[in-house]
């Protein structure tokens, strides 16, 4: 899966929970995983979570 297609799908989830896409893209995926809760990794895919993770450092 291409970072623009995990991306895609992360903002999907992150406007679930309310947030604007200026909101979305000042997180981190770590942020994001707290923010919707165990639920997230079978959402996004653990693996995924965890590249996405690696690729911002895991900040």
């Amino acid at each position: 899966m291409t970072f623009a297609e995990s991306a895609r799908r992360a903002a999907g989830l992150a406007a679930r929970l309310g947030w604007r896409a200026d909101d979305f893209w000042a997180a981190t995926p770590a942020d994001l995983l707290n923010a919707l809760g165990p639920a997230a990794e079978d959402a996004l895919g653990g693996a995924e979570l965890r590249q996405l993770m690696e690729r911002d450092d895991g900040r």
